[in-house]
């Protein structure tokens, strides 16, 4: 090894971005670009040049990327991901001998001193070059070479060596006999646009027609779809919609007994109607729901489905694959506890089986089946208690196929554990933001996902409610609170969802205090909703949804700055597009009761906003405009009114004729 590396002079280290040493891959989405840094250097003083090799997973060529110095021996190249699919990508780095060559004799001319001889050692060099070089590229290689040894002035030989032409072919055809190779393929998954920008809205079907004690269809379902579109949203999730068994049902409120006509929890997954593959009977058929995805399409909107690895006592597979299931002392098949709740509707799969194979297997059949009905995303239930191994196999072995694909991690865990579930192939992520309520809790937790190296492979979902989570907040700020809640995450976060109608209808009354269950949770029992009460949120949703549709700066993460205040009511932050033509200010007061001001802090540099010059503020949600200038402002946000203001920043532009307008 020694013996074959002896003529490699460059290192390259500190390559980013690379997670836990390349043992994961990181995330882009169709149309990005993969920047990429490392720590590159030689010994002597000589010149190097390093690039960045990359090309689609599978494909035996690369392409070359050039990487330029930024400083402090670190360089930095970029390539875009153009589809779907997997990438690879490695770092290259070697000596570059015409380059050396090239700035010593602009140093020594600088210096007046001979150069003849250093004019033939480049002439060689070039020859050299030549000598590799394709037929057409060999041609001028060795013309330049001529001159270069050529009698004729010794300006004119100066002025063709330091040709910036030559330097480009000669960069071109660079001898990487002796080049390093970073040791490692890194790999980049790519997926299509909605991983990166999408507008959830989980309903039940069972509670769609709004008729008292009815259960809802997706007939019923297909008839929101409208309303659903009207408010914005791209993505309907639905809880799982499979037949619900009948052993150890919950009642209301998820009482242990229930009453003949309590519908129980669709998380109870099985009965003699069928598992994971079949549809609740009262819901319709497979070609009903079929229907429902093909409509859905024409509103705009995908259906997501609910995945949750787990069984009624009444599933199939208790009675086909009793060793799936662990058994207790008693003979009996464990079910589902969190101490001191019991779950005995639901019996979790034992992944430690002799037979983890068949399960595996069986388990993806059944995100290929529902895949073959149409669905392309996946909200994935407790990721966090199957093993590791199995999502990052399963995940692989769909994408192999399938690779548009995209999985939601519900994981309300720790955060290495989420982290880590995000790392082996799962596309978005609930995170904690429905419990981050202060300025100090947001702009920390925040930061941390969009601007830490989190940020490559952790896609956040932000979620204000579910049916599982009506937090504190929620219950005792009002209608305010939801507003509140509402801009928050589809400012923050590209990726967000709500469950409704509960939230549009700021659904707030607890199991009881201390609790964050929802009093008659949907859970556990057809709800009747009148989704057009007057005092509905859905028009606000829908201009809240329409500006994120309209303004390119909230449809990505990353550019998210928090800004100072001197309130901490206040939370204030902007978001951008990267040519700065879409710049977004939101500030928010985090109180849902009372009026607070303050003044806020801008960096008008990073801005591309003039100190000198007046911009404007036009407040998107009430459509009022404001002019401000330099970078320290005043307002007063009462909750009472809108509790938020989301300003598209307009810069001044002057015209020939002294007409000044905004853009």
């Amino acid at each position: 090894m020694i013996v074959e590396a002896g003529r490699q002079r460059v290192v390259i280290e500190s390559v980013s971005p690379e997670i836990d040493g390349g043992r994961f891959p990181i995330k882009r989405v169709v149309g990005e670009d993969v920047v990429v840094e490392a720590d590159i250097f030689s010994d002597s003083h000589d010149v190097i040049s390093c690039a960045l090799l990359y090309g689609r997973d599978g494909e035996s060529s690369r392409q070359s990327a050039p990487m330029s110095f930024i400083g402090n021996d670190r360089w930095r190249g970029s390539f875009q991901v153009t589809q779907i699919g997997r990438y690879r990508y490695t770092v290259q780095a070697w000596v570059n001998r015409f380059g050396t060559w090239r700035r010593d004799l602009m140093k020594k001319v600088d210096a007046g001193q001979d150069v003849s001889i250093d004019l033939l050692a480049g002439a060689d060099l070039i020859e050299r070059a030549a000598s590799t070089s394709d037929p057409d590229r060999q041609a001028q290689l060795r013309a330049w070479s001529h001159r270069l040894k050529s009698a004729g002035s010794l300006s004119e030989k100066v002025e063709t060596a330091l040709d910036e032409t030559l330097a480009a072919h000669m960069e071109s055809c660079a001898d990487t006999r002796f080049a390093t190779n970073y040791p490692k393929d890194l790999v980049v998954v790519v997926d299509r646009e909605k991983a990166r920008f999408s507008t959830w809205y989980e309903m039940f079907p069972r509670s769609c027609p709004g008729k008292q004690g009815a259960h809802g269809t997706f007939r019923d379902c297909e008839a929101r779809l409208p309303d659903i579109a009207h408010m914005g949203f791209d993505v309907l999730y639905l809880p799982p919609i499979h037949p619900i068994g009948v052993t150890h049902r919950k009642g209301k409120n998820n009482s242990a007994l229930a009453g003949p006509d309590d519908p129980g929890s669709p998380w109870a997954i099985g009965s003699e109607e069928g598992g994971h593959k079949a549809v609740h009977s009262q819901l319709g058929t497979l070609d009903d729901f079929g229907r429902l995805v093909s409509k859905a399409e024409r509103y705009g909107i995908e259906i997501a489905l609910d995945m949750a690895f787990q069984c009624s006592p009444d599933h199939p597979y208790v009675r086909k694959h009793r060793d799936w299931f662990r058994t207790r002392a008693d003979g009996s098949i464990q079910y589902a506890e969190n101490p001191p709740k019991k779950y005995e509707d639901i019996l979790p799969l034992d992944f430690e089986t002799e037979s983890w194979r068949e399960l595996w297997e069986a388990l993806k059949g059944v995100v290929t089946f529902w895949i073959g009905q149409g669905v392309r995303i996946f909200r994935v239930d407790n990721p966090h208690t199957k093993p590791f191994l199995f999502w990052e196999w399963l995940i692989s072995e769909v994408k192999k196929d399938h690779p548009d694909v995209l999985f939601l991690s519900e994981a309300f865990t720790r955060p290495k554990v989420m982290y880590r579930l995000a790392k082996l192939g799962f596309t978005q992520s609930y995170t904690y933001f429905a419990w981050r309520n202060t300025s100090w809790q947001i702009t920390q937790y925040l930061t941390e996902l969009t601007q830490g190296g989190v940020r490559e492979f952790f896609r956040p979902n932000l979620w204000p409610n579910t049916p599982d989570i009506l937090t504190e907040y929620l219950q005792m700020g009002g209608r305010s609170a939801f507003v509140i809640r509402l801009v928050l995450a589809a400012t923050l976060g590209a990726n967000y969802g709500i469950y409704g109608p509960a939230f549009e209808l700021c659904e707030n009354t607890p199991l009881e205090m201390g609790s964050e269950e929802y009093a008659d949770s949907e859970k556990y029992e057809i709800r009747t909703w009148h989704v057009n009460r007057p005092e509905s949120l859905k028009d606000l949703i829908a201009r809240v949804n329409r500006i994120r549709r309209e303004n390119p700066a909230l449809q990505s993460d990353w550019s998210l700055r928090f800004h100072r205040s001197d309130n901490d009511q206040l939370l204030c932050f902007t978001k951008m597009t990267q040519d700065l033509s879409n710049i977004l200010l939101v500030v928010v007061n985090l109180d849902p009761h009372y009026t607070h001001g303050g003044w806020i802090d801008l960096p008008l540099d990073g801005l591309g906003l003039d100190s000198e010059e007046p911009y404007q503020v036009h407040d998107l949600l009430g459509d009022a405009r404001y002019l401000w200038q330099g970078p320290r402002n005043y307002l007063a946000v009462d909750p009472r009114v809108v509790p938020a203001h989301i300003f598209r920043i307009r810069r001044r532009v002057r015209t020939e004729r002294d007409f000044d307008y905004f853009m």
